[in-house]
Formats: structure tokens, C-alpha cells, sequence
């Protein structure tokens, strides 16, 4: 009988890649440092380090997974589609406009808040009864030889009485994040490039209602990014819009604290213009710094990254969890042919096979998001004309917005 699958990291893509492993028949041991708080049908999971103050754009491609999984029709209720997608620069004449129904499809993907498709998530996990879920334990060692991996984990403090646990498997996925302890126990490097950016992230109202667009607009303090939110239940009228502002580190301060609310919400109205009316109402901003965080490598022995543990991108163009989630369905149909032929799931040589087959799509997305970034945060004039006059272009070159859209749905991989 096959030993579970070990999971260390029980986050957004932990979480959905218990439950492809799970719909395969596999058995998972599912390890998650925070201890998971609890759910409700009606009220998303409080905040915490898995299910945070921010809103994920799922993909299209992403869309479909999760339909697969049969959790759409339950996401759905708290997802909104975007059906146009505006890009500009503050000051520029260049602008770029794709629209679902020109690339004759739905959507381009969907907008769902972070506790939202966490509390999902998590409760799916709970009742299925090939998933183990052991929450609030701190991996503390890492091994493996030829044929097993063995981990140790601490449950509770030193000063409270801590219990001391141990697992052993065939197979660890390390989707511990960015930091991931796995991966500095097993010794791979990184690649780190530090952005010298911090998102702003929070929730806003406006008195106009979004219309499904989602805005990307680059200025001077960052690239910023609105995305249609659904109405709060019982208001029709309250226009709700994810905000992502990209600005530069040392300055979040400005933006932070309730007295603060006014400033940020004029600050946005400055650079966003009267597209979306007024800024009426602001949530409480959080701050998160942005880096990039490549991986060595992805398959260790019988240990496989995943998720931030392997690459964290910068989420100018939201590629980063939609990018996950197609490793994660890729590394399950390689591990459910493994297991349905009885053969071991840990095979280095068949974990090889996927990374490799996951190198073109990975490199696309993380060569794309540091190209933009780097491309938009350079304020020298001539770049700026460039800029503007590729997004002119983009509207009347043949074949160049499919391109783009498809890219952005996650389609072509």
C-alpha cells in the first residue's frame, strides 16, 4: 500500500494540490505551520499568513481547473469575471483594451477574494477523507535517502510543552512559500532580485459601478491595479474594486492607518482619473514587499517545490498563483499515471520529467512579469514614448492581442 504524500504548506496552492492528488484516489498527510481558524458556511476564513487581506485573478485556465475539481459552482458565488481589460499609463497617450467577447470567450478569468476561495478550499479539504490535515506544527528537520523522506515536526512551544511528531513518505511537495524551510534544508539556492517595491492592498468602493474591467494603469509611484469585486450581499450599489498599488519601498507609510484614509483615496482619484467616479470608501491597507524568488531547482531526491517555494513573482501582471496551479495539475496527472501503474511516486527520474516539462511555461511567465515591471517602473522620457507608442500598437497589430490574451487566460502552455 502506497505511504500518503506528504504536503508541507498548507496555502491557496497546498490546499488545491491536496485535492487534484485526493480526486486521483492518492493519499495525502497535509502539514500546515498556522493553525487553520475556522469556517462557515456563510462567512470567509478570518485573515492569516494562507488567507490574507488580498484578491487573486484567477485565470481562465485556473477557472477550469477548479471546475475539474467540481468547486466552480461554490467559487462562483464570490467571483466576479472580467470581460475587459484596460491598460494605460498616468500621462501617457498610449492605451490597450482587450474584450472577452472580440476573443470569443466568457471571460478572461475571475476575480475572487483571497478568505473567500480559502474557506473553500479549506473546508473541501476537511471532508475529504483521503486528505490528513494536520494544522499548527512547525516542520523542524528534513531527510531522505534512496528510498524515503522523513520529516519532524514541533507542535506548540518550548515554554507550553511542545510535542514532538514524525512523518516519513515516499514523496514531499515543499509548498511551504516564499521562505520555504524545506528548500533551505534540502540546500537549494536561489535567485533573488529584490524589487524595492511593497504592494498596497486593500479594498475600495467607488460610485461607479465596474462594469467587469479590470484597469491595470502604470504611474509614477507604481504600477496599480483595479479589479472588479462583487457587490456586499444586500447592497446593490456598493461598487466594490480590488486595489493593488505597487510603490516604492520606504513610502508605505503614507498609505497605512486609518488616518490615512483620505490622502490614499485622493491619491488614488489623482491617478486613476474619473473612470470609476468618485473613491468613496477605503478598507484597511496592508503592505507586502515584492521580490523575485527563482528556485535552483525543483526536484530534490524525493522532494518536489511547489508553489512560492519554487518561484515568487512579482503580481504586476497576476500571473503568480495562476502559474502554480498549472504546475500543480501537471505534477498530478504525472503522479496519478504513476500510481495507477503501482509504481513509485517519488521516482527522481519521473519528477525530473515534469520539471522539465514545466520549464517553458515557467520561464514565459517569470521572463513576461519582470519585463513589464522593470519596463514601466523607468521614468527616462525616451522609454516612456516607447512604452505608449507599443501600446498603440498593440491595438491595430494583427494577431497581437489573441497573443496576449491567450497568454493571460493560462491557455497556452
Amino acid at each position: 500500500m502506497q505511504q500518503p504524500i506528504l504536503i508541507v504548506g498548507g496555502g491557496m496552492v497546498g490546499l488545491s494540490l491536496a485535492l487534484m492528488l485526493a480526486r486521483q484516489g492518492i493519499a495525502i498527510r497535509l502539514l500546515e505551520a498556522v493553525k487553520y481558524p475556522e469556517t462557515t458556511a456563510t462567512e470567509p476564513t478570518t485573515y492569516h499568513s494562507s488567507f490574507d487581506a488580498r484578491n487573486t485573478a484567477l485565470s481562465r485556465r485556473t477557472v477550469q481547473i477548479f471546475s475539474e475539481l467540481g468547486l466552480w459552482e461554490k467559487l462562483s458565488q464570490h467571483a466576479t469575471p472580467i470581460l475587459q481589460v484596460n491598460i494605460s499609463e498616468q500621462g501617457g497617450f498610449g492605451k490597450a483594451r482587450l474584450q472577452a467577447h472580440e476573443e470569443k470567450v466568457e471571460s478572461f478569468g475571475q476575480v475572487i477574494e483571497n478568505a473567500w476561495l480559502g474557506r473553500v478550499l479549506l473546508s473541501e479539504v476537511r471532508a475529504n477523507v483521503n486528505i490528513e490535515l494536520v494544522d499548527g506544527i512547525q516542520v523542524t528537520s528534513l531527510q531522505q535517502d534512496a528510498d524515503k523522506v522523513w520529516v519532524s515536526a514541533q507542535r506548540g512551544s518550548d515554554q507550553q510543552g511542545s510535542e514532538q511528531l514524525e512523518f516519513q513518505s515516499n514523496l514531499l511537495i515543499a509548498a511551504d512559500g516564499r521562505d520555504s524551510f524545506c528548500r533551505k534544508a534540502l540546500g537549494i539556492g536561489v535567485d533573488e532580485h529584490d524589487y524595492q517595491q511593497v504592494a498596497i492592498v486593500t479594498t475600495v468602493q467607488t460610485s461607479k459601478p465596474h462594469g467587469q474591467v479590470a484597469f491595470e494603469r502604470f504611474s509614477k509611484n507604481g504600477p496599480l491595479a483595479l479589479l472588479p469585486l462583487p457587490a456586499i450581499t444586500g447592497q446593490q450599489d456598493s461598487y466594490r474594486r480590488s486595489v493593488v498599488w505597487t510603490v516604492e519601498k520606504g513610502t508605505e507609510a503614507q498609505w497605512l492607518g486609518e488616518s490615512n484614509d483620505q490622502p490614499f483615496l485622493q491619491a488614488l482619484q489623482h491617478t486613476y482619473g474619473n473612470r470609476a467616479g468618485e473613491f468613496t470608501k477605503t478598507g484597511k491597507r496592508f503592505a507586502y514587499p515584492l521580490s523575485q524568488v527563482l528556485a535552483h531547482s525543483q526536484v530534490s531526491g524525493r522532494v518536489v517545490l511547489m508553489g512560492n517555494a519554487a518561484h515568487t513573482l512579482h503580481p504586476v501582471a497576476g500571473q503568480g498563483f495562476n502559474l502554480c496551479m498549472r504546475d500543480a495539475h501537471v505534477l498530478t496527472r504525472y503522479l496519478a499515471e504513476q500510481y495507477q501503474a503501482g509504481q513509485d511516486m517519488g521516482d527522481n527520474a519521473r519528477l525530473k520529467q515534469y520539471e522539465q516539462a514545466r520549464l517553458s511555461d515557467q520561464k514565459r511567465v517569470i521572463r513576461f512579469c519582470d519585463s513589464v515591471v522593470r519596463g514601466f517602473s523607468n521614468q527616462n522620457p525616451l522609454l516612456k514614448l516607447a512604452r505608449n507608442t507599443g501600446l498603440m500598437a498593440f491595438e491595430v497589430i494583427p494577431g497581437a492581442k489573441q497573443l496576449v490574451a491567450t497568454y493571460a487566460m493560462g491557455l497556452k502552455v
